[in-house]
């Protein structure tokens, strides 16, 4: 994406036109857009940035820097209730003027000050900034015991599935979501390569594409074999995989194929999610009825997190496994039971007994 000319804003000089106010406008937005395409941005993300940036000053209708809160509530409002926008994009344009306030009270606020004589302020406050936006609900994922069943009932029905190798291989994606945490998106981008058996103890899964933050692209990340990942992908490689065809011994064939084949190449061309959905849906419709359209791979995902913290992994280490940016994402994928704080008191408790008994011999 092309950008304009950036001139320099720190050259102490008065605006003594409008032409000359519009111009040091058109600078600051101009060193944002900047300051986004080194933070590694897409070009469609820094595009779509400055879009709603000048959006929010042409409906202020003034400059830029004496933008207040009570100029951020009525574009607001007018997002919601004149152009009757949807709440999450409502959001995103409060994001967005959010953040490029934050890039001008930590950069040039001093300049703006020498310049105009106004004093820089955030117009999206605690007041007027919308709340975090989701569907209303949360993604409580089934019991153990439930969990438990539903891929004992599956696995044993393995062999008398009608087409076995789709089955096995659905099979196989869930339990990845189930012990490892991944998105459905890197798993269907994994290819035969990325299971790396000889790096840390179990072996790890390198994930390519994991989910980047705000158009950065994919994040990459190790996911460490445990919670019985080894296991799993010494069965699949081992038991299953060459039987799709013969690409099997081809590092960059995927992990996880579908049925059909290249027509030039004649090798395996790589399952689609809504295939990896339907095989999830379907197994729980038939041995976890209760859970039918409710469990769903990210809510596996909210699973693998909460089991492995109940199984005495530490916050930060689910992060890095799960591959969020910021643990407070993580926190919101652990759900314990009614009983968890009681039993840590406890444990607690115990441990403090032992130690003053210990001092005390």
């Amino acid at each position: 994406m092309a950008l304009a000319a950036v001139r320099s804003i720190g050259s102490a000089r008065g605006l003594r036109s409008e032409q000359e106010r519009e111009d040091f406008e058109q600078e600051l937005v101009d060193q944002y857009a900047l300051a986004m395409v080194g933070a590694g941005l897409a070009d469609s993300t820094v595009a779509e940035e400055r879009g709603g940036v000048f959006e929010f000053v042409r409906f202020l209708g003034r400059p830029m820097w004496t933008a207040e809160p009570a100029d951020a509530d009525r574009f607001l409002a007018y997002q919601r209730k004149d152009r009757g926008l949807a709440k999450t994009t409502v959001q995103k344009k409060a994001q967005t003027v959010a953040g490029f306030y934050d890039f001008l009270l930590n950069r040039y606020q001093g300049e703006i000050h020498a310049l105009t004589g106004h004093t820089l302020i955030q117009p999206i406050d605690e007041f007027n900034r919308p709340a975090r936006i989701g569907d209303g609900s949360v993604r409580v994922p089934p019991t153990d015991p439930e969990v438990d069943h539903l891929f004992t009932s599956w696995g044993t029905a393995l062999p008398g599935a009608r087409k076995y190798l789709p089955a096995a291989r659905n099979y196989f994606a869930a339990s990845l979501w189930r012990r490892a945490g991944l998105r459905i998106n890197e798993t269907v981008m994994l290819d035969i390569r990325d299971w790396r058996p000889d790096l840390g103890e179990k072996g790890k899964l390198h994930v390519r594409h994991g989910k980047g933050s705000r158009g950065r692209g994919p994040k990459t990340r190790f996911v460490p074999g445990i919670n019985s990942v080894d296991t799993l992908m010494n069965w699949w490689l081992t038991d299953i995989r060459h039987q799709f065809g013969d690409d099997w011994q081809r590092p960059d064939a995927p992990l996880l194929p579908s049925e059909r084949h290249d027509p030039v190449t004649g090798y395996c061309t790589r399952v689609g999610d809504d295939a990896l959905r339907s095989g999830l849906a379907q197994a729980v419709a038939t041995w976890l009825p209760e859970w039918n359209d409710r469990l769903t791979p990210h809510g596996l995902r909210h699973y693998c997190a909460s089991s492995l913290y109940l199984r005495g992994l530490d916050l930060k280490a689910i992060q890095e496994v799960l591959g969020h940016e910021w643990l407070s994402t993580t926190t919101r994928y652990i759900h314990v039971h009614t009983n968890h704080i009681e039993r840590a008191w406890e444990s607690a408790n115990d441990r403090v007994t032992a130690r003053l008994c210990g001092e005390a011999r």
